[in-house]
């Protein structure tokens, strides 16, 4: 459920960048649990998100151009504000005094805030004179998550994984069979399509006849690997927001999606209606849901740290911590174990997380494989991007295509 409006519930796209921001940093919230003001613009509350997500793109670099002229932090709400202004002046080109008048204003007209003007307007006008923005270091990964990634793929390839971060990501669409309404993009390997930067998504040809949908390419690899066939009974579990859903319908199988999340599911049914595919909906627990018959294929897109996502949600690593994964990675082995229980003999089974961390793929299915007997890794057609791994599994890394891939681990399993 979403949390309350963010700060001061401000109405102005800068203001509520800031409260972004500051939610973020010192809350720890997600931005896609905070809540804007509902008397906003919808215009304006979508040039705060920008906002927001540039400036936790970029705020190591926001940091280092502010720090010079701070003699100690100060609190949050201003450091929010701070940073927004660096990032909008100096990585958005936008024109220094106007961003410096809105950025102090708004200060000055919160009366915690207030005593601080004076030191906001000077920091600001001396930051807004920095040379160098884009020779500054792109944001580094929090250490924790470094060293684990430095550990398994060498400081090369995260040095690539962060330089992809620091990009964003492009909007890919996955195309319904037989599309005829397809907007003008970038065909990628696999058969995606990718749109232009700043695409209204909503607004493209194709999007009110339900001739695609929006799916990272990498994303769309896991479906097109369980190769589910027509007539075929297949489940998807942890099936929200429904991308993979619709992938496995349109091959004409029989399919039920499974979610915990009512609100979620509802994404994937209007997904579904728009599209004009056609899935079983249900929200139940998997750990204790009982199908009666067991299915030709399964997908489990199982929940995770979702760190092969931080190019299109640059908040996770201000986010996520340490003493997360041990919970995520014990849930995840008992989905899969409740999984393989629900697989006809001779049933194959796709396991897949969104994250870049070897604990949640290649080392999950070693041990899965290792105490499940009867259940093997099943030889993987080539994929079209991405690397083997040695139990036997895929992986795709943020770096892997220009322009940048989620990254996603992936792993074709047979039970006997």
């Amino acid at each position: 459920m979403p949390q309350p409006p963010a700060r001061h519930s401000p109405a102005d796209p800068r203001q509520m960048a800031a409260a972004l921001v500051a939610a973020v940093v010192s809350d720890g919230r997600m931005l896609s649990d905070i809540a804007l003001s509902p008397h906003a613009d919808p215009a304006e509350r979508a040039r705060a998100q920008r906002l927001a997500l540039a400036t936790l793109r970029n705020i190591g670099r926001a940091d280092a151009v502010l720090s010079p002229h701070l003699r100690k932090p100060p609190p949050e709400a201003v450091m929010a504000a701070l940073r927004v202004a660096v990032v909008e002046m100096l990585d958005l080109g936008a024109a220094p005094h106007g961003v410096v008048n809105a950025a102090v204003s708004a200060l000055r007209a919160n009366k915690k805030t207030a005593p601080l003007t004076g030191m906001a307007n000077a920091v600001l006008r001396r930051a807004s004179d920095f040379d160098g923005w884009s020779d500054l270091p792109v944001q580094r990964l929090p250490g924790w998550l470094r060293r684990r990634l430095k550990s398994g793929y060498g400081e090369e390839t995260v040095q690539r994984i962060e330089a992809a971060h620091h990009a964003g990501a492009a909007i890919d669409l996955t195309l319904k069979p037989g599309a005829t309404s397809v907007p003008e993009g970038e065909t990628l390997p696999g058969g995606s399509l990718r749109l232009p930067l700043g695409a209204q998504v909503s607004a493209m040809p194709g999007f009110e006849t339900g001739d695609w949908w929006v799916q990272d390419v990498a994303a769309a690899l896991p479906a097109r690997l369980l190769a589910a066939q027509s007539g075929e009974t297949v489940l998807d579990l942890c099936a929200a927001p429904g991308g993979k859903t619709m992938q496995l319908a349109a091959t004409g199988a029989q399919v039920t999606a499974l979610d915990l999340s009512e609100a979620r599911l509802q994404r994937v049914r209007e997904n579904l209606a728009r599209t004009g595919l056609q899935a079983r909906v249900i929200r139940a627990d998997a750990l204790g849901w009982e199908p009666g018959t067991p299915f030709d294929a399964i997908l489990l897109d199982a929940p995770c740290s979702a760190t092969g996502t931080i190019r299109r949600h640059p908040d996770l690593p201000l986010i996520r911590k340490p003493a997360d994964l041990e919970a995520l990675v014990d849930l995840q082995a008992r989905l899969l174990d409740r999984a393989v229980t629900l697989l006809k003999p001779g049933g194959r089974l796709v396991f897949c997380t969104c994250s870049l961390l070897p604990d949640e793929g290649e080392a999950q299915v070693a041990a899965m494989l290792a105490r499940t007997p009867g259940l093997h890794v099943a030889p993987l057609p080539a994929q079209p991007f991405g690397r083997a791994t040695a139990e036997g599994g895929w992986r795709t890394l943020p770096g892997d295509l220009p322009g940048g891939v989620d990254g996603f681990y992936m792993a074709l399993l047979r039970r006997d």
